[in-house]
C-alpha cells in the first residue's frame, strides 16, 4: 500500500482520509504524516484541498456514492470508497478538468493494486458526469446530507439555535479567512497594512477588532513582512477578544490555564506587561507557547501542569486575572478543522462539560478578591458554554459577579456572549467574564 512515500496528490489524499476516518487521527497530524513527499507545492496544495474538501462534504459525497453502487463496498475496501468521494469532489467542486479528475482517480485504484476497483470507479464517475444533476437534487433534499453533518451535531444545533441552524451548517463548510493579529507594540495596524500592500498582499481591518487584518487571499507566513521579527501573528479575530476582555495591567499576576498554542498569552503580553504564568497539561504543545513568545520577544513563565491540581504548581499567591480557554468540542472552528465533525461524538459533550466545570471549580479559589476570570471556548454548543457558567454562578452566588462581556459581535446568552460561526466573518466562540466579590 502507498503511504508516506507517495508523490501522487490523490494517492496521498487517500492515506490522509484513511488516517482521519479510519484511525481517528486529526487532519493536521494526518497531513503531516501523509502529504506528498518530494513533490512541488502544487501537489501538496492539491492533496490538502482534496482532503479538506472531502472531509467538509463527506456525508454528501458518501450519499452520492451509495446511489451509484448496487452493493456496499467491504470494510477492507474503505480506500476505494474514499477514492470515489475524491472523484466526486473533484467533479462537483474543484477546478479540475473532468477527464483529468476521472483518469487520475482511476489510476490511484490501479496503483493500490485493485484493478477491479479501477473499472468500477471509472464507470461510476463517468455515469455521474451524465446523471449527476438528478442525483445531487435527491441527495440535497436531506439537510444532513446536503450540509454533510452527523446526526448528533445536527440535533444539537437545531435544539440550541432553532432560528440559526441552517446558516450555521452552511458556515461550517465555508473556507475560513486568514486573519492576522498585528503586534501594535511594534507597528500600527495602518502601517502594517501598508507594508502588506507593498508586498502585494491585500488585507483589510475588521470593524470592532483593533488588532485584526483579514487577508484577501491566504499566504504562507514566510511571505508576511516582519513575521519572524514578531510584527504579526496568525489568529482568528474572535480569539483576539480574550485579551481585551481580561484587561490585564502591568502590575497584575495573570494565569493562562490552558495556554497552548500560545496566541492568547502572546496577545496579553503585547497589550501590557503583567507577570504571566502559562500552563498546559501537554508538554509538547506547551513548547509551541515558548516558541511563540520567543518569536515575539515576549517574556512569560511556561509550565507543564494540570491546572486542576493546583497543589502541584501554585505558589499560594492569588492571581489578579485568570484565563480559561477550556478544552471543548471545537464545533465553532469546524470550518478550519472539518475532521471535528467525524471525530467527535455526542457522548463527548457531557465529558467535556465536566472537565470545564472542574477547571472553574479548581481555579476560582486562586483568583484574588476583585479579580477577573474569563471563561471561553471555541464551541457553539450551549452545554459547554452557558450551561456550564450558569451552573457555576448558581453554586457560587455569594462571591461571583457575572459581567456582560459587551463584545462587538455575538449575542447575550444570559451570563455570557455567544458568537456563532460565520458571524461578522469570524469563528464560533463563547465568552463569559466573572469577577470575585
Amino acid at each position: 500500500m502507498p503511504a508516506k512515500s507517495s508523490t501522487d496528490p490523490r494517492a496521498a489524499a487517500v492515506e490522509v482520509l484513511l488516517a482521519v476516518l479510519g484511525r481517528g487521527r486529526s487532519l493536521d497530524r494526518a497531513l503531516a504524516e501523509h502529504a506528498p513527499m518530494d513533490a512541488d507545492g502544487r501537489d501538496v496544495g492539491l492533496c490538502r484541498a482534496i482532503a479538506y474538501g472531502v472531509l467538509r462534504h463527506h456525508r454528501r459525497l458518501g450519499a452520492i456514492r451509495d446511489r451509484f453502487l448496487r452493493t456496499r463496498l467491504r470494510d477492507r475496501d474503505q480506500d476505494m470508497a474514499l477514492l470515489l468521494e475524491i472523484g466526486f469532489f473533484q467533479l462537483v467542486a474543484m477546478d479540475v478538468p473532468a477527464h483529468a479528475a476521472v483518469s487520475e482517480t482511476v489510476a490511484v485504484a490501479r496503483q493500490r493494486g485493485k484493478p477491479w476497483a479501477a473499472k468500477l470507479i471509472n464507470a461510476v464517475l463517468r455515469r455521474f458526469q451524465r446523471d449527476g444533476d438528478g442525483c445531487l437534487a435527491a441527495v440535497d433534499a436531506d439537510p444532513a446530507q446536503r450540509d454533510s453533518v452527523p446526526d448528533w451535531l445536527l440535533n444539537r444545533l437545531r435544539a440550541d439555535w432553532p432560528a440559526q441552524w441552517p446558516e450555521l451548517l452552511a458556515a461550517q463548510n465555508d473556507r475560513a479567512p486568514m486573519t492576522l493579529r498585528v503586534n501594535q507594540r511594534r507597528v500600527s495596524l495602518t502601517d502594517y497594512q501598508h507594508r502588506l500592500a507593498a508586498a502585494g498582499i491585500a488585507a483589510a481591518p475588521l470593524p470592532g477588532f483593533d488588532a485584526a487584518l483579514v487577508l484577501q487571499t491566504p499566504v504562507n507566513v514566510e511571505a508576511l513582512p516582519g513575521f519572524d521579527a514578531g510584527d504579526c501573528s496568525v489568529q482568528d479575530a474572535v480569539a483576539q477578544l480574550a485579551a481585551p476582555l481580561l484587561d490585564a495591567a502591568d502590575h497584575h499576576r495573570v494565569l493562562d490555564a490552558c495556554a497552548a498554542p500560545g496566541g492568547k498569552s502572546a496577545h496579553l503580553l503585547e497589550r501590557s506587561r503583567p507577570s504571566l504564568l502559562a500552563l498546559d497539561s501537554d508538554a509538547a504543545r506547551l513548547q509551541r507557547v515558548s516558541e511563540t513568545l520567543d518569536r515575539l520577544g515576549l517574556e512569560g513563565e511556561c509550565r507543564a501542569a494540570d491546572a486542576t491540581l493546583a497543589d502541584q504548581w501554585w505558589d499560594g499567591r492569588p492571581f489578579d486575572r485568570i484565563l480559561i480557554d477550556a478544552p471543548c468540542s471545537g464545533t465553532g472552528v469546524i470550518r478550519r478543522h472539518p475532521d471535528i465533525k467525524w471525530l467527535r461524538r455526542d457522548a463527548d459533550i457531557a465529558r467535556l462539560a465536566d472537565e470545564q466545570r472542574r477547571l472553574l471549580e479548581a481555579l476560582w479559589p486562586l483568583l484574588a478578591v476583585g479579580g477577573r476570570l474569563v471563561y471561553c471556548t471555541c464551541s457553539i454548543i450551549r452545554a459547554e458554554n452557558e450551561s456550564v457558567v450558569a451552573a457555576f454562578v448558581g453554586d457560587h452566588a455569594d462571591d461571583v459577579r457575572a459581567i456582560p462581556p459587551g463584545l462587538s459581535v455575538g449575542q447575550s446568552t444570559g451570563y455570557g456572549q455567544q458568537i456563532l460561526t460565520g458571524e461578522a466573518g469570524v469563528d464560533g466562540f463563547y465568552y463569559a467574564c466573572l469577577e470575585k466579590r
